[in-house]
């Protein structure tokens, strides 16, 4: 057994706790561990990071930052081990990322307004990542992203280089009209993944919808959130007031009422 009870813990006694937990005679769990295997760990302590944020639950954040703090060092861990990096080089590299990327601050670059600021750290970005070009940009957008997420990205680089859809955001609706009509076609052709089928005309439908919300401001991930958000809450209504009564015995206008009634209590 190793003694490490303490009245206060810092970022030293973090990396020595990893440490004694992947090392012989520590954890079994934790020393079997690979990137691959908590790689689902840290997406899901992430999300409940930007759940407390959401939820401005800051008791909650303080603890969920810690959890995405301890998925970092465990993969750093990881890596020490093999002779790959140590925790030291991803602060050394961070560092000297923030610091390069923020001459207005550390060199002697002037900007008028946080606007320059984004276009001199993109710009700064491409030059680190020898990025040659903005489609080598909208390649770099992980695809591990939430998919509308990733499209508005994609989307935001190729309306930076000036690839606009005509009338702005009137153009990317009438778009998004266009791709709604094939896929109303497709599906009426009954084919899914063909091309043109239902599968792909669905991802347009899908990318256009965001292209309409980058053109707003808006950031399609979280309207999607907050529209899921408003069909749980409507949900719940019809069902309370289908008083216990199973759906699947009511009929179709009878859940419509029901529908309308529960949204007309957010109204």
């Amino acid at each position: 057994m190793v003694n490490f009870q303490k009245e206060h813990y810092s970022y030293e006694d973090m990396l020595e706790i990893m440490r004694l937990l992947r090392a012989p005679g520590g954890c079994p769990w934790d020393a079997e561990q690979t990137h691959e295997s908590i790689r689902r760990n840290f997406l899901e302590e992430t999300c409940e990071a930007v759940e407390a944020i959401d939820n401005h639950d800051m008791p909650a954040l303080r603890e969920e930052l810690g959890d995405v703090l301890m998925q970092v060092i465990f993969h750093a861990q990881m890596e020490a081990e093999v002779g790959g990096f140590t925790m030291r080089d991803v602060i050394d590299g961070l560092c000297r990322k923030l610091v390069y990327r923020h001459p207005h601050v550390f060199s002697d670059v002037k900007v008028a307004n946080s606007d320059e600021v984004l276009t001199n750290w993109e710009a700064l970005k491409r030059q680190e990542k020898a990025q040659r070009s903005t489609a080598d940009a909208i390649d770099a957008v992980a695809k591990t992203l939430p998919a509308l997420w990733r499209a508005e990205k994609m989307e935001s680089k190729a309306a930076k280089a000036g690839f606009a859809w005509p009338e702005g955001s009137d153009g990317a609706l009438r778009k998004l009209e266009e791709e709604v009509g094939e896929l109303r076609a497709a599906v009426e052709s009954g084919s899914v993944d063909g091309r043109h089928g239902v599968r792909e005309e669905v991802g347009d439908v899908l990318f256009m919808a965001a292209q309409v919300a980058q053109s707003h401001g808006v950031d399609p991930e979280a309207a999607l959130h907050a529209a899921c958000d408003k069909f749980a809450r409507r949900f719940r209504g019809v069902e309370e007031g289908a008083s216990g009564t199973p759906l699947d015995q009511l009929t179709e206008q009878e859940l419509l009422d029901l529908w309308q009634k529960a949204k007309q209590k957010e109204s």
